[in-house]
C-alpha cells in the first residue's frame, strides 16, 4: 500500500470542510463537489464525502448513512503536540466535548470530542 485515505460521511460537506480546515489548521488538497481531502501526513489523507453521495453508491444493500448521523461510527486518533489546544479549538468550532484531556491507562494523554456529525476525534499526546 502506498497511501491511506479515511473517508468520513458527512451531512454537509461545506460545513464539515470549514470545521476540519479550522480545527486542523490545514487547507484541503482537494475540494470539489462530492469530496474534500486533507493531507494529514506524507501517506495519509482524511476525506469528507456527503452522505447523499455515498448513499447513491452503497444503497440499497447498505443502510442510508443519514440514518446513522450523530451516532459514533468511527474514531480519528490524532497524535499532536498541544492536544489541549485542538480540543478547545474543536469545542469553539461546534464540537461536543466527550472526555477531557487526561492520562489514559494505555500510556497516552487523550482528549475526546465529537465533530458536527458525531464522529469521535481523539487528540493525543504520547507520554514518554
Amino acid at each position: 500500500m502506498e497511501e491511506f485515505e479515511f473517508i468520513l460521511y458527512v451531512a454537509n460537506q461545506e460545513n464539515s470542510t470549514l470545521f476540519y480546515e479550522s480545527l486542523l489548521k490545514i487547507k484541503p488538497c482537494l475540494n470539489v463537489p462530492g469530496m474534500t481531502e486533507f493531507k494529514l501526513s506524507k501517506h495519509v489523507k482524511l476525506g469528507l464525502m456527503p452522505e447523499s453521495g455515498i448513499a447513491s453508491i452503497i444503497s440499497p444493500q447498505m443502510p442510508d448513512p443519514k440514518k446513522g448521523n450523530g451516532i459514533p461510527r468511527c474514531e480519528l486518533y490524532l497524535k499532536v503536540k498541544n492536544a489541549d489546544e485542538y480540543v478547545k479549538r474543536g469545542i469553539l468550532l461546534g464540537a461536543i466535548e466527550i472526555s477531557e484531556l487526561k492520562n489514559r491507562d494505555w500510556g497516552d494523554k487523550v482528549g475526546y470530542i465529537a465533530d458536527l456529525d458525531g464522529h469521535i476525534i481523539a487528540f493525543v499526546e504520547h507520554n514518554n
